[in-house]
């Protein structure tokens, strides 16, 4: 139960800023390394792996020499045609940390060992967390209940002390963190590091539209549909996004609607956990890092006091 020395170097706050489709790109990602936390993207959020690797390149080049790593996360699935291609590229540029999702394949993992890189996979119950630690994953993310995307049902406390029992690597806790005090009750629970993707799409430097960052800011967790009728896996997503598409939220189907492409899907039926009633503003990413700071020493020194 430990963070990797790779990734703890210039490590502020052990938090991760998640990889979100169509939101995460490099002006978050640098902004969150620098500011002391890991920032990462998914590689399918630039549309060929030659822009993927341009990513990279610019990512490397604006980390300043005192920034936290950065991670980029891979869709291991048969349905992702670009995974070797893009493996190739995180392999050729040493990517820290590669995060790896739908799938915990023991090559992949092997790729990234083979340079001294860590991968983290993540997992919605307990059944995928057997299959990837057997992979031989560094890490697991444990989407709890609450998240954003494509969360899982399963309480956090019960998930963490499970995973626990069979598990000795680094726990990543995901699902409603939305500040400081979040990230020091994710640790109390015995996590390592705490997950954040709704906090950071409400961010200047965040890739999504002005009126999705204002709907999470006005939104609360009784704002948030649990359905498949999107992308066909059991996602959270803002019920006024929803309704804008001309979605009843009440006569959801159990099944994918006919929305087109996914990708164009998910542009406008926008993505969010229940812990968007925890943010209120769409600051900068260097000063939601400093709060998130401040809260967690803050959070920290009250249960010592209560404690003494």
């Amino acid at each position: 139960m430990a963070i990797p020395a790779s990734l703890d170097k210039n490590l502020t706050l052990p938090v991760i800023a998640a990889p979100m489709f169509l939101v995460s790109g490099p002006d978050l990602v640098v902004e969150t390394c620098n500011a002391g936390m890991i920032g990462t993207f998914p590689s399918l959020n630039q549309r060929t792996t030659e822009g993927y690797r341009d990513w990279l390149v610019e990512i490397k080049e604006r980390l300043k020499p005192d920034a936290a790593p950065f991670g980029v996360n891979h869709i291991v699935h048969p349905t992702n045609p670009r995974l070797m291609a893009d493996m190739m590229v995180s392999v050729e540029h040493q990517v820290p940390l590669i995060i790896t999702s739908l799938g915990a394949v023991r090559d992949v993992v092997d790729a990234v060992h083979g340079y001294g890189g860590v991968v983290f996979h993540d997992i919605a119950n307990v059944r995928h967390a057997r299959k990837a630690a057997e992979a031989g994953v560094d890490g697991l993310i444990l989407v709890a209940n609450g998240a954003g995307g494509h969360a899982g049902v399963v309480n956090p406390f019960a998930l963490v002390n499970e995973v626990r029992t069979f598990f000795d690597g680094t726990i990543i806790l995901s699902g409603c963190l939305s500040t400081g005090q979040d990230v020091a009750a994710a640790l109390m629970m015995g996590a390592d590091f705490a997950y954040m993707g709704t906090r950071f799409i409400a961010t200047t430097e965040s890739l999504a539209q002005q009126e999705y960052k204002q709907m999470i800011v006005d939104a609360g967790a009784s704002d948030v549909t649990y359905t498949p009728a999107v992308s066909g896996i059991p996602a959270n997503f803002l019920t006024p996004s929803l309704v804008a598409n001309g979605i009843d939220p009440k006569s959801l189907p159990e099944h994918k609607l006919d929305m087109g492409e996914e990708a164009r899907a998910w542009k406008t039926v926008w993505s969010a956990g229940q812990g968007a009633g925890g943010v209120h503003d769409i600051p900068t990413t260097a000063e939601l890092i400093r709060r998130l700071n401040d809260e967690f020493v803050s959070a920290c020194d009250k249960f010592v006091r209560k404690r003494s």
